[in-house]
C-alpha cells in the first residue's frame, strides 16, 4: 500500500527526518511511536500528501501509494489524490461545529462530486455500524468525545480511502472510549481489508497492531 525510501524533512537548520524508509502492506495496522519531536507526526503529514519532502531529488527520495507516486503532482492533483485515497483522523476530531454530524461527513462526497444519494446511503450506513445512528442531525457540540471521535471515522471512510492515518486518534478519550475506538479500527480492517497507520502514545494500542515502528531522531529504528 505504501512504499517509501529516503524520506527527508527539514525546517531551515532543523533536519526532523533524516531519511526514513518504509512499508506498510495492504490490510495492515501500523503503529508508530517514539517520543515527543521524533518525527511522527511529520512522516504521516507526508505521507499523507499534507506535505512534502524536501529535495526529494537530491536525496532519491521514492513515495507511492496504491502504486501511484505523488511526489511531482501539481496542488490540485494531489488534492484529488487525496481526496479518493486517503482519509484522516486526528487527536482533535476537526469536526465543522456550524455542521451537522451527518453534514460534516459528506464533506469529502461533496469536495469529489459523487452521486448524493450513493453518498446518503454510504452515510447512513456507516452512522449504524459506528452505533452513532441517533447522532446524524447533532452538531458538534452535542456530541460526546467519543461520538465525535466516530463521525470523524466516519468521515475518513466516506470516500472508501484505500488507506487511513490516524494521528494520536484516542488522546483525548477516557479508557473506555479510547478502547472502543482501537476495537473499532480493528474491526473495520476485517470487514473492509482497511489499511491503517496510526501515531500514537498509547501503549495498549501500539502493542495491539500488527506492526509498531519506533521513531527516534527523525529515523525509523
Amino acid at each position: 500500500m505504501i512504499k517509501a525510501t529516503n524520506i527527508h524533512k527539514s525546517y531551515g537548520q532543523l533536519e526532523v527526518l533524516k531519511g526514513v524508509d518504509l512499508e506498510i502492506k495492504t490490510g495492515e495496522i501500523v503503529s508508530i511511536v517514539g517520543e515527543s519531536g521524533a518525527g511522527k507526526s511529520t512522516l504521516l503529514q507526508i505521507l499523507g500528501t499534507l506535505d512534502l519532502p524536501t529535495n526529494p531529488d537530491k536525496y532519491n527520495t521514492q513515495l507511492t501509494l496504491a502504486e501511484q507516486s505523488f511526489l511531482k503532482m501539481s496542488d490540485r492533483e494531489i488534492s484529488k489524490f487525496r481526496n479518493q485515497n486517503i482519509g484522516f483522523v486526528f487527536q482533535h476530531h476537526q469536526l465543522l461545529p456550524e455542521f451537522t454530524a451527518l453534514e460534516n461527513v459528506l464533506l469529502p462526497t461533496r469536495i469529489s462530486g459523487k452521486n448524493e444519494k450513493e453518498s446518503m446511503d454510504k452515510a447512513f450506513q456507516l452512522f449504524e455500524e459506528l452505533h452513532i445512528a441517533h447522532r446524524v442531525d447533532h452538531r458538534p457540540k452535542e456530541l460526546s468525545g467519543g461520538e465525535a471521535q466516530r463521525v470523524a471515522v466516519a468521515r475518513a471512510l466516506i470516500n472508501s480511502p484505500k488507506i487511513i492515518f490516524a494521528d494520536e486518534p484516542t488522546g483525548n478519550l477516557d479508557s473506555k472510549n479510547a478502547d472502543a475506538l482501537h476495537q473499532l479500527f480493528f474491526d473495520l480492517r476485517d470487514k473492509y481489508n482497511q489499511t491503517f497507520v496510526i501515531v500514537t502514545h498509547n501503549k495498549e494500542l501500539a502493542e495491539s497492531t500488527d506492526r509498531k515502528l519506533v521513531m527516534k531522531d527523525g529515523m525509523i529504528l
